[in-house]
């Protein structure tokens, strides 16, 4: 879907440019930006308000202290055993 963005130049950008203007008019579209400015902002301030990555960040470091000790607990870490047929290096 994107490899078909390509086909918007210059001469598309000025076509769609006035067609917003005739539908707008020009009072109207200083309005129009201010408010998707402003809901741009409020959207950011939103997200950086919420603690949704500060609690994705403690449930990993939960998650990786239960793994490290399972690992502790891991039976073949805890007791290393010598495979008696190999010959044992001095």
């Amino acid at each position: 879907m994107l490899h078909f963005a390509g086909w918007i130049g210059g001469p598309e950008i000025i076509i769609i440019l006035v067609v917003v203007i005739l539908l707008f008019g020009g009072k109207k579209i200083p309005e129009l930006a201010k408010g998707l400015g402003k809901g741009i902002k409020d959207f950011k301030k939103a997200t950086e308000d919420s603690d949704l990555a500060n609690d994705i960040k403690d449930v990993a470091s939960e998650v990786n202290d239960m793994k490290d000790s399972v690992d502790k607990m891991n039976p073949k870490k805890m007791v290393q055993m010598d495979n008696p047929l190999k010959p044992k290096k001095k």
